[in-house]
């Protein structure tokens, strides 16, 4: 059983969202955007984020498993749903959960580039720079942590605690 601690309250969390969608917003002012959701942690984020962006969007999604039943990422990426309509020309804003070594997140931006989008940016809620092995650029970050392993708000251990609606470490 873990013993939870909560590091990001629900109210830091919306508040942080909001924020982020009005950055969002104003960056891509008279234009549309693809939100492109990685599964399964970051359709939280990407439920509450998309209502706070005031242009037009479409909804996509992936799925890419690199975790398993594991704490660290195991540096296999695996597509295992991929986008569902064409992307080129289009502007992309990929929505993730976390990002740790930053591995996964660039095969994905490599993949997307080949498909000849207009632009691709990055929105994670939570970043976890000093633990980054590769180059990611990350244009809207909610928050950054540290090395702890984290859990709540999409985020899981075995599938599970997805449902929490802040951010919690285990202290058990």
């Amino acid at each position: 059983m873990l013993k939870l601690e909560t590091l990001i309250s629900e109210q830091e969390l919306q508040k942080r969202i909001r924020e982020l969608g009005a950055q969002i917003t104003s960056d891509y002012e008279g234009q549309e955007i693809i939100v492109l959701c990685i599964l399964k942690g970051g359709v939280m984020f990407m439920t509450d984020l998309v209502k706070h962006i005031q242009v037009p969007i479409k909804m996509e999604f992936m799925v890419v498993s690199s975790y398993g039943d594991a704490y660290k990422s195991s540096g296999v990426v695996k597509i295992l749903k991929d986008l569902d309509e064409p992307i080129e020309g289009k502007n992309i804003l990929i929505v993730e959960d976390i990002i740790d070594s930053g591995r996964t997140l660039r095969y994905i931006k490599n993949i997307l580039k080949e498909r000849s989008p207009k632009s691709i940016s990055i929105c994670t809620l939570l970043d976890k720079v000093e633990q980054r092995e590769t180059t990611v650029s990350v244009q809207y970050s909610g928050f950054t942590v540290g090395d702890e392993f984290v859990i709540g708000y999409g985020l899981d251990y075995k599938q599970y605690y997805r449902n929490l609606p802040y951010i919690a470490v285990n202290k058990g």
